[in-house]
């Protein structure tokens, strides 16, 4: 079957664990050449293997790492998270938070809090969160495939408070503004005198199916401010994807 011998290029791919020439491939699965190199050149296409190298060898392709990491279950990822989210809690002093796209919804898998009992904090909560007013969500959600943004411009949105932005036209808005600044806010979108920033968590060319977020009152999340921590989290989501991404090399 076709599909069985992309699966056995890729296999031979990563069973190598380093850049494999064409021969060498053909070689290893027993595939016709001009078979084998047609099948290369689709999974190359689709970004499932790369050519990093001037010559000619092969990899697994970022996005196939992506789509191994869908894999992990959030207990897995929690673990990994934890270390960077507990420096983070300290850099902001405020909750922060991991949300992860499932089933085309996002939810928010993990929460860490700061451990000043003089400090003041909201708590986010963790579960289901609405696609179209949270910035876990939109921050996703800006990164997603067409069809994923499509899909939440056509749905009914509840409004929560006076600034939640429920028509197309304003969600079409906010999700170009969170693609050109990297980051997503919600300014008192779901709760009055609350506020949240995140960063979409891209892993390989699998998109943004992860993000990391801060919430915390208006009076302290100023405009400014929230800017300022929408760059930290840009960093912070860089980091941990790269982390996501070395964890499940290791362990697969």
């Amino acid at each position: 079957m076709h599909l069985d011998r992309l699966i056995m290029i890729l296999e031979t791919l990563a069973i190598a664990g380093r850049p494999v020439t064409a021969m060498d491939i053909q070689r290893a699965t027993g595939l016709p050449k001009p078979t084998c190199y047609r099948h290369l050149q689709a999974l190359l296409k689709q970004r499932l293997i790369a050519s990093p190298g001037d010559d000619g060898a092969y990899v697994v392709g970022e996005r196939l790492l992506g789509i191994a990491m869908l894999g992990m279950s959030d207990a897995d990822v929690c673990e990994v998270a934890t270390p960077l989210l507990k420096t983070a809690v300290v850099q902001f002093n405020e909750p922060v938070f991991l949300a992860r796209l499932r089933h085309q919804m996002v939810e928010i898998i993990h929460i860490d809090t700061p451990d000043d009992p003089n400090r003041a904090f909201i708590y986010p909560g963790l579960g289901e969160r609405p696609l179209h007013a949270c910035s876990c969500s939109k921050a996703i959600a800006a990164f997603a495939d067409p069809e994923f943004r499509d899909n939440l411009m056509r749905g009914a949105h509840k409004r929560y408070t006076p600034f939640t932005k429920t028509t197309a036209p304003e969600l079409r808005a906010e999700l170009d503004r969170i693609r050109e600044r990297g980051f997503a806010e919600c300014n008192e979108e779901i709760d009055m005198g609350v506020a949240s920033v995140a960063a979409p968590i891209a892993i390989g060319g699998a998109g943004a199916t992860f993000s990391v977020g801060a919430v915390g009152p208006i009076r302290r999340f100023t405009s400014s401010y929230r800017s300022s921590v929408g760059q930290a989290l840009i960093e912070l989501a860089r980091r941990l994807g790269e982390t996501f991404q070395l964890s499940r090399l290791v362990t697969t």
